[in-house]
């Protein structure tokens, strides 16, 4: 049996015209979701590392339990490490005379 490994962030992210302040999110994902005074979610915009299982199937849980389908798992890769870049050179700008 091998090993997953789990590489990039996610986020998750609300769509506040969806969401009805049903506060399921919050039961679902407490690491990821806290309440206002009203129940409509405030969620940090902190990517969370996808090695974080339980970070993520709670994520999941909130997503699928929305009531109102406000919440989405966004996934980012993480960015690939930069080597053996070449630049191309700027260009040389013609300063000559413009015809009228």
């Amino acid at each position: 049996m091998g090993v997953i490994r789990r590489s990039g962030m996610f986020v998750l992210q609300v769509n506040p015209i969806l969401c009805d302040g049903f506060g399921h999110c919050a039961e679902l994902a407490p690491e990821l979701v806290h309440l206002d005074e009203w129940g409509y979610p405030i969620i940090s915009q902190e990517p969370v590392p996808m090695a974080d299982i339980g970070a993520y199937e709670s994520a999941r849980y909130a997503e699928r339990g929305c009531p109102r389908q406000a919440l989405h798992v966004t996934k980012m890769n993480s960015p690939a490490p930069v080597s053996n870049v070449t630049m191309n050179q700027p260009r040389p700008v013609s300063r000559g005379r413009r015809p009228l």
